[in-house]
């Protein structure tokens, strides 16, 4: 395999933490925890974009929780062949920002896109998909897209690294591929820069200063409903 630089260059989403676990560290499960820091997480975003519409919230403090786990487990699989040990990783998660991670020290299994999937969408992210929805309603259909734009965001930006590129985008449209990914939207065929279409919208644009991100499935953003 050809030798990559640290994916930490790529930014804090793709950064990780090693050696002793450290303290005030919580177990990743409990991210989706009735008595998890979920709440606090949306409430802070509410805050940030200035919105009192909890959906809105919840879905963007959603997205960037899913790009960080995308980022980490897509990142380790095309870089070290290997899946990260996310059943034993640990968290602190700030009021804004990507969350700290903490993984064990050691190699992972071999990585497929079905341990891929299993480990991160049967996981953490239906767990965590259902712990939103706990707070707020949202469709579940959003949720789905969210985490599937937040996949194609993270192979994307693995791009970055020539090595990785095509690696990372030959897994994204695999794992875009399955049950609980495909319905999300439509992904550009092998042999072209990848891209992705949503079938949903994240809620974004009915942010005080938001607007469509990139992969919306609409061209015009809707007029906003009292």
């Amino acid at each position: 395999m050809t030798a990559v630089p640290p994916l930490a260059a790529l930014g804090p989403y793709f950064a990780t933490l090693s050696g002793p676990a450290p303290a005030g560290f919580r177990p990743l499960r409990e991210l989706s925890a009735p008595d998890g820091p979920l709440a606090g997480r949306v409430a802070e975003v509410a805050r940030v974009l200035g919105t009192d519409e909890a959906r809105v919230a919840a879905s963007t403090a959603h997205l960037g929780l899913a790009a960080r786990l995308w980022s980490v487990a897509l990142g380790a699989a095309v870089a070290t062949g290997r899946l990260p040990d996310l059943d034993g990783a640990r968290f602190a998660l700030p009021p804004q920002g990507p969350f700290d991670l903490w993984l064990p020290s050691g190699d992972g299994p071999d990585a497929s896109p079905g341990g891929l999937h299993a480990l991160v969408m049967d996981g953490h992210l239906h767990p965590l998909a259902a712990a939103v929805r706990a707070l707020t309603p949202l469709a579940a259909g959003l949720l789905a897209g969210n985490a599937a734009s937040a996949l194609v965001g993270a192979a994307r930006q693995l791009a970055a690294v020539p090595p990785l590129r095509v690696p990372a985008a030959t897994l994204a449209r695999e794992l875009l591929a399955f049950p609980d990914l495909a319905p999300a939207g439509a992904v550009t065929p092998p042999g072209g820069p990848l891209a992705f279409r949503r079938a949903s919208c994240c809620l974004y644009y009915r942010a005080p200063s938001g607007g469509l991100c990139g992969d919306c499935v609409f061209t015009r953003a809707p007029k906003a409903r009292p």
